[in-house]
């Protein structure tokens, strides 16, 4: 095994005596698994960590952490999952579907708490919203649903495109139902879909460029952790093809974006945590229902909105929760 793998393990050959002494002591330790690079997840954990101390768990006093992060590897997951389930780990929170899907499949122990865009039910994770039945529970945002939302938005904001771009990471598992649902919104609402796959860093750049090539309208930018974590270059980029491109998270519109429609990602993993703790203090997985956001947030940012010559309708301005200018 070389440096790097033991990077991408989280340190296993320091983690595991940590982890065992936490276990001495009594202490719970979570395992944290996440398919993306650890800068994505900054709020994302406070929130988590938030949760966990409402109810009496604090960080180093009162439960421990073990971090698995595979950097936008997708194929990195089940190695990372089964060195946590190793590891003999009190409980998992899984981040995003492919996380939780490889924990379900892993063990039917381990109590999993997930978070994910996607609907649980339709994945097989839960056996439905109410009683989720197992070792799994969670939050979901349901952004594989919400994506023909933005679609919707994004011809709001600019009503005379005839071609919009659908950017999707081929790697994520999702790809092939959202492309989908994306088409059958676009097709009901007369505009042809130009849908681009990147994978890398370079595939983002080349499916910017193409989309600006096709003299595309608009662009709607998938959910996916590995776009997330690049928030700063896709943004920047669409700034510089000058397209207009809507987004599932407001990381893009601080990053210079232009708008984007979603859920509050650390108000989630608050929830998260308070499910943790509930599991850790005794109550099941099976017996806590499935949490769903109950608002979701319209961020708009004017300055990017002029600099690519576009005027906001006001109906959609009337509606945004926050207007950057």
């Amino acid at each position: 095994m070389n440096r790097r793998d033991l990077l991408i393990l989280g340190g296993a050959a320091v983690a595991w005596p940590l982890a065992a002494r936490a276990q001495a002591q009594g202490m719970p330790v979570i395992g944290f698994l996440a398919p993306a690079l650890p800068v994505l997840y900054a709020s994302r954990l406070e929130g988590l960590r938030q949760g966990l101390s409402g109810k009496g768990l604090i960080e180093g006093h009162g439960v421990a952490f073990e971090y698995r992060w595979a950097e936008g590897h997708y194929d990195r997951v089940p190695a990372l999952a089964a060195d946590l389930i190793a590891r003999k780990v009190d409980l998992i929170v899984a981040a995003g579907v492919q996380a939780a899907q490889t924990t379900k499949a892993a063990t039917s122990t381990i109590p999993t708490v997930f978070v994910l865009g996607d609907d649980p039910v339709a994945d097989g994770l839960v056996a439905n919203l109410a009683r989720p039945g197992g070792n799994l529970t969670g939050v979901t945002f349901l952004f594989t649903e919400l994506m023909p939302k933005l679609l919707d938005l994004l011809c709001e904001l600019v009503p005379g495109a005839k071609l919009i771009g659908l950017l999707l990471n081929p790697n994520n598992p999702q790809t092939g139902r959202v492309s989908s649902l994306v088409e059958a919104a676009a097709r009901a609402k007369g505009v042809q879909l130009l849908v681009l796959e990147a994978g890398t860093e370079a595939e983002i750049d080349a499916a910017l460029a193409s989309v600006a090539q096709s003299h595309a309208g608009g662009l709607v930018v998938g959910a996916d952790p590995f776009f997330g974590s690049r928030s700063e270059q896709v943004a920047a980029l669409a700034s510089r093809v000058a397209v207009p491109a809507i987004y599932d998270a407001r990381s893009y519109v601080d990053a210079g974006g232009l708008i984007s429609y979603g859920a509050d990602d650390s108000t989630a993993y608050r929830q998260a945590g308070v499910y943790a703790a509930r599991i850790l203090k005794g109550e099941k997985p099976s017996d806590l229902p499935i949490q769903q956001p109950t608002t979701y947030e319209l961020v708009i940012n004017l300055k990017a909105a002029k600099a690519l010559g576009l005027t906001v309708p006001p109906s959609l301005l009337a509606r945004a929760d926050e207007v950057i200018e």
